[in-house]
């Protein structure tokens, strides 16, 4: 489908309404259209088929395997025992289990299309909701996940839930579709942030305040993190904030703006960005900020292009000078000053116990590749966790490493989490190596349907193998970020990893190494291709090598860019020229580069 029919279908949808509401109800049909599709995205759901069945269905004549997959969206990853137990019961709907994801939500997969309102009126009455969890407006605002009692991790908190009511697309559809009408009534969007933008959507809903009538050109990506520990992977984010702190409170938010790891293979004209610091805003001012920056989006981002329309082409094309005079346009009351500097170590979750800092405690566990199911032979995951929520009411953060964490424990129940997590067997993270407690992979097969190849079921049989390397060489306890995803699109966030695996063609990946991780630098492509069983082995060099180059104490992340790279991100034209230079130098063929 190409860009201006996307564009179009926004346009005429009626408050993207369309005709989801017919086409839901219509028993005929095994799925709904390709405009409706578009649209079901703002709403909180994609379509997908199992593509583990396309190949047979196919040869039988058969229809392919249609179904939904449903993303809850949680400002800062939070979530009540209660709306667990929501989410828990609603596997019955879906294939039976829940996928944590690096965005901080979570998502059902496998809802068939009968189950479809079901599944999302029970989220949305827990009082979570899937709105904007997709579709081209601001999705699920990510934030520290530790649930630390300072001023610091508060604001953070309070934080994104004010820019993710002040981003809710505003029609009325969402509820008259999945509601029967009713008021969406969220946890996180009691208190109105600005009662000014609700009293603008008094009008018709074609004139939503922000989003227009074409809301945005594509998704954005907000997320807040707090130094040193960048968890929500800040410089991979369209919009970031990173809080400053006078006398204990935080006085206001360098701001952060084109981040953004989609590419396509073998086209020149997409690449992966690093954010890049815009300014300083006082904390009264952050939010109306974030409007300035999104609506400069809305108002300058390419419509003609979908490959090119994240906020990230639109600096590159401005000029960051240009885009933030434009911004400053917007905000002729607030003050702007230069960006403060920033320092990060690390974008690792702490998992195990710590203290809140209000005399009760968390613990932050260990979930292999984010998904939550009781695995045969293995970790109860599903159990474990329903049971806690049920048993001992204690609320849930999904980290944006795909961990989970328990929250609010006071120190006499702590025995009572340990008992429950070791009776379903769930793994206790201080006996994994450093790497593997880092390491992430995407969902891909067999239900995404733009992957080329595996991910969430391939890395951790490579894990394994790259495991038992580390161990041989007493590199067990080295942090070394190892990351994959099932296409270039980058939603396991490879480019900036340590190792990154880019799926390329079934059980074939091209290989990025040299990222950071603080997650502050882009790698490089090392390898085009390498196939799913010589990862292992392609590894290995570079872990020898570490080793016996390594100056004391240092990261595998120092040690590859004091050896093998300035530590400078690319620019667009040095990436691609570096990308056809390495892919030329591995085929044996000369270089040429267009123009």
């Amino acid at each position: 489908m190409s860009k201006a029919s996307v564009e179009e279908i926004k346009l005429e949808s009626n408050g993207l309404r369309g005709r989801i509401s017919e086409q839901l109800q219509d028993p005929g049909l095994s799925h709904v259209e390709d405009s409706e599709n578009v649209l079901l995205k703002f709403h909180g759901t994609y379509q997908q088929d199992d593509r583990d069945r396309r190949a047979a269905l196919a040869k039988e004549k058969k229809d392919k395997a249609w179904s939904f997959m449903v993303r809850s969206k949680m400002p800062g990853g939070r979530i009540s025992a209660r709306q667990w137990l929501i989410h828990h019961e609603l596997c019955v709907l879906s294939e039976g289990s829940l996928r944590l994801t690096n965005r901080q939500g979570i998502q059902l997969h496998g809802v068939l299309k009968g189950n479809l309102k079901s599944v999302i009126q029970g989220i949305a009455r827990s009082g979570l909701t899937t709105m904007g969890a997709c579709g081209d407006v601001v999705r699920n605002t990510m934030g520290p996940a530790a649930p630390i009692k300072d001023a610091v991790h508060a604001d953070a908190q309070r934080l994104s839930e004010e820019l993710s009511q002040r981003f809710l697309w505003r029609s009325s559809s969402y509820a008259d579709i999945w509601l029967d009408g009713e008021r969406l009534d969220l946890d996180w969007a009691r208190t109105e942030v600005n009662p000014a933008v609700r009293a603008r959507t008094g009008a018709a809903e074609a004139a939503d305040p922000i989003y227009g009538t074409k809301y945005l050109p594509r998704k954005f990506k907000i997320g807040i993190a707090i130094q040193p520990r960048n968890d929500v992977d800040v410089f991979s984010q369209d919009l970031g904030f990173v809080p400053h702190v006078v006398d204990g409170a935080v006085d206001g938010y360098t701001v952060t703006v084109g981040g953004g790891f989609g590419m396509s293979h073998g086209q020149l004209s997409t690449r992966p960005f690093l954010a890049q610091p815009l300014f300083y805003v006082k904390r009264g001012d952050v939010v109306d900020a974030a409007e300035a920056i999104v609506t400069t989006q809305r108002d300058h981002g390419n419509r003609t292009e979908r490959k090119n329309a994240r906020l990230k082409y639109t600096v590159e094309t401005m000029g960051l000078d240009a885009f933030r005079a434009e911004v400053v346009s917007r905000l002729p009351a607030v003050v702007i000053e230069p960006a403060q500097p920033l320092h990060f170590s690390t974008v690792e979750d702490a998992l195990g116990w710590f203290e809140q800092g209000d005399g009760k405690l968390f613990c932050a566990v260990y979930v292999s590749m984010g998904r939550i199911t009781d695995r045969p032979g293995g970790p109860q995951y599903l159990s474990a966790f329903n049971e806690i929520a049920r048993e001992l009411d204690l609320p849930f953060i999904v980290t944006p490493n795909t961990n989970l964490i328990i929250a609010d424990v006071a120190p006499e129940r702590k025995p009572a989490v340990e008992a429950i997590l070791a009776k379903h067997a769930v793994p206790h993270a201080d006996g994994m190596t450093a790497t593997r407690r880092v390491a992430h992979a995407c969902v891909a097969l067999p239900t995404c349907g733009l992957s080329l190849s595996e991910s969430e079921r391939a890395l951790p049989g490579v894990l394994d193998e790259i495991d038992a390397i580390l161990r041989e060489l007493g590199l067990e306890n080295d942090p070394i970020l190892v990351r994959m995803t099932g296409c270039p699109n980058g939603c396991g966030r490879p480019y900036n990893a340590d190792f990154g695996f880019v799926g390329r063609a079934p059980n074939k990946y091209a290989m990025f190494v040299g990222g950071s991780l603080a997650g502050d630098r882009l790698a490089g492509l090392e390898q085009k291709v390498v196939t799913l069983a010589d990862i292992p082995s392609t590894v290995r060099p570079y872990l020898e090598a570490y080793k016996a180059e390594r100056h004391p104490g240092e990261t595998f992340s120092g040690w590859f860019g004091r050896t093998r790279q300035s530590g400078a991100a690319p620019t667009p034209e040095q990436f691609h020229v570096e990308l056809a230079e390495r892919a030329a130098r591995l085929a044996g063929q000369k270089v040429e580069m267009a123009g």
